[in-house]
């Protein structure tokens, strides 16, 4: 294999000027919601930017990162304090890559956009090391350990409860055994508004019939004495787990949830590098560990979590689905599943992955492959659909 060097680090932010969903009430708990909000709640959760990072070596080849999370501050961050970290140097030693940033950023970036910065130009490093060599990104991270991803279909937001059955059933038709739904109320709405939410779980669940998991999220938007309360509540649908129930901070009240061992707790979206994880898992805080690639510290950070959680025997289910995700869920045996965004219009903002990028799997009867073959990510910008976009170099 040829040497080579990173030669440059190219970034846009891209932000979605096309058609969008309006606000719904009730559309899906958040933290926000322990406020005293006009308005759309949910407001600064939807992510209708999304960030490019195109790290290119001396010899020509281009490897792909993103991130959706404050994409215009990631972009600064990665201009002013990384590119120069990495420029210059080998991808192929992207363990010291990846310690340079983390440990050069260590006064102010060690959580949130810091590594999220971080995290674009590692996954990008890793599509880089797998297009040099000929292989996709799961063959360098141990190989495939399952025939195809088993997926679940994610979304169920909130709506009335016949169009919330019909568009489960959507689901259930397109052969997926498993499905994720969202909560519209929380503590600020008492009793009336938990009778909603369990007819909403009633609803689900009635539709996929005993045979299908059932996954609940909350991301965030409920409390520990309002979740105590809701857990005997909701063990009797079976739900596989219950997710992000508190704020990431809370980390006592996940502990606390999860040792009641009525409903398994998830979580981790929200939480950054093995330090964190060693944390909850230490404190028993979570069944289900749910970082996300582009978040957590890139596809380095990632790997470590995956094999400390399995020392602990705690599965690692990434959040949203998304190529960088999947690569890691096909090379792990404690990866079981993965999340599917079905592809729909623009509503939260993570539907903009399938605009953005040209590669992601379809899933067919609630499996998803990846290709032996296609080398690096399997992933292209689709630069003839960014129209509909403001594009921020």
């Amino acid at each position: 294999m040829i040497a080579m060097k990173i030669k440059s680090i190219r970034t846009r932010v891209l932000r979605w000027n096309g058609k969008t969903v309006a606000p719904q009430a009730n559309f899906c708990t958040n933290a926000s919601d322990a406020l005293f909000e006009r308005g759309d709640s949910m407001g600064s959760f939807r992510f209708h930017e999304w960030l490019i990072c195109e790290v290119e070596t001396d010899n020509g080849i281009v490897g792909i990162g993103n991130a959706a999370l404050a994409p215009t501050i990631t972009k600064q961050i990665i201009e002013t304090y990384l590119a120069p970290l990495v420029i210059g140097e080998d991808p192929f030693d992207n363990e010291y890559l990846w310690q340079k940033m983390y440990r050069r950023t260590h006064a102010w970036g060690r959580k949130g956009v810091g590594m999220v910065a971080i995290s674009a130009i590692d996954i990008a490093i890793w599509d880089i090391m797998g297009k040099a060599t000929g292989k996709p990104v799961f063959k360098l991270l141990g190989g495939r350990t399952k025939e195809q991803i088993p997926v679940y279909a994610s979304k169920l937001y909130g709506q009335s409860i016949d169009a919330l059955a019909k568009e489960a059933q959507s689901y259930v038709d397109q052969g997926f055994d498993m499905v994720k739904m969202r909560f519209g109320w929380g503590p600020k709405d008492g009793p009336a508004g938990m009778r909603k939410n369990l007819d909403l779980v009633k609803t689900v669940r009635e539709v996929i019939g005993p045979d299908r998991d059932l996954m609940l999220e909350c991301y965030m938007g409920w409390n520990l004495e309002y979740t105590k309360r809701m857990l005997p509540k909701l063990a009797e649908f079976e739900p596989r787990w219950l997710e992000e129930p508190v704020i990431a901070d809370d980390l006592a009240g996940y502990a606390e949830l999860n040792n009641m061992n009525i409903v398994p707790i998830s979580g981790g979206e929200h939480e950054f590098t093995n330090f964190g994880f060693k944390t909850l898992l230490d404190m028993n805080a979570l069944s289900v560990i749910q970082y996300d690639t582009n978040r957590v510290g890139g596809i380095t950070a990632a790997q470590k979590i995956n094999a400390l959680a399995e020392a602990y025997q705690v599965p690692v289910i990434p959040h949203a689905g998304q190529m960088h995700n999947y690569h890691l869920t096909m090379a792990n045996l404690n990866c079981p599943i993965s999340e599917f965004f079905p592809v729909f219009d623009v509503e939260v903002g993570n539907e903009l992955f399938y605009y953005v990028f040209k590669g992601d799997p379809v899933p067919k009867n609630g499996f998803i492959d990846l290709d032996d073959d296609l080398p690096g990510l399997g992933l292209e910008i689709a630069e003839d659909a960014l129209g509909e976009f403001e594009i921020i170099e």
